[in-house]
């Protein structure tokens, strides 16, 4: 999405969905958060644009609340299966361009994805797998994970890059990646040339499948 302002509406205010909230609203922003319990509700209140209890699976509060006219839904209700479908249909249905949900399992998944839902997360098992990763590949510091086993990762320059041009390197050919950018101390050097030459330290910002990423040492 571009830099402009988008208004974005998440339901469900557990961790996930708050701190999604959140971010958002710091990030500039507009953003409706929505929940059945009041209490979180009122916790997140103060952290974005609009905060309101109600039923989520009513269409007609839903429809009440113009949800119709957002950029994007993110439907982070977690323990009710049936309420995170009924949501996410809803959305959908009222036109909502973009639908992001959370889903609890694989069966959860194919579901959301059967109703139109345009991308399902599983903010757990993704994160669980990033930790465990960095926990046994320290030189990766973390990565993003993109469609058909592609992946954006931050990688500690290896010492035997060092000094050397990505030309002479030849990543792309000897390595399957391609570096997108290098981060040097405060210095952020994005699509840097055949020329540059990593250095100690650098962390490189490199796209790829995983199975080549993990290779990079």
């Amino acid at each position: 999405m571009r830099n402009e302002t988008k208004q974005f509406v998440v339901f469900g205010l557990g961790r996930f969905g708050a701190s999604i909230a959140e971010s958002l609203c710091k990030m500039g922003h507009e953003v409706l958060a929505i929940d059945a319990d009041e209490e979180l509700v009122q916790e997140v209140s103060p952290y974005v644009t609009q905060a309101v209890q109600a039923d989520a699976t009513d269409e007609d509060a839903l429809e009440s609340l113009g949800i119709r006219n957002f950029d994007a839904a993110i439907v982070s209700i977690g323990s009710n299966v049936r309420d995170s479908i009924l949501v996410s249909v809803l959305c959908k249905e009222m036109g909502v361009p973009y639908v992001i949900a959370k889903a609890m399992d694989d069966l959860h998944a194919k579901v959301l994805r059967k109703v139109g839902v345009d991308r399902v997360i599983f903010p757990e098992r993704d994160m669980g797998q990033r930790v465990a990763k960095s926990l046994v590949m320290p030189n990766i510091l973390d990565l993003v994970e993109l469609a058909d086993g592609y992946e954006i990762a931050e990688v500690v320059a290896p010492g035997s890059w060092c000094g050397r041009s990505l030309m002479d390197i030849n990543v792309r050919r000897n390595y399957g990646v391609s570096v997108i950018a290098i981060r040097r101390g405060s210095t952020f050097i994005a699509s840097p040339g055949a020329d540059e030459c990593p250095q100690a330290g650098d962390v490189l910002v490199v796209l790829g499948k995983s199975r080549d990423i993990d290779d990079i040492h």
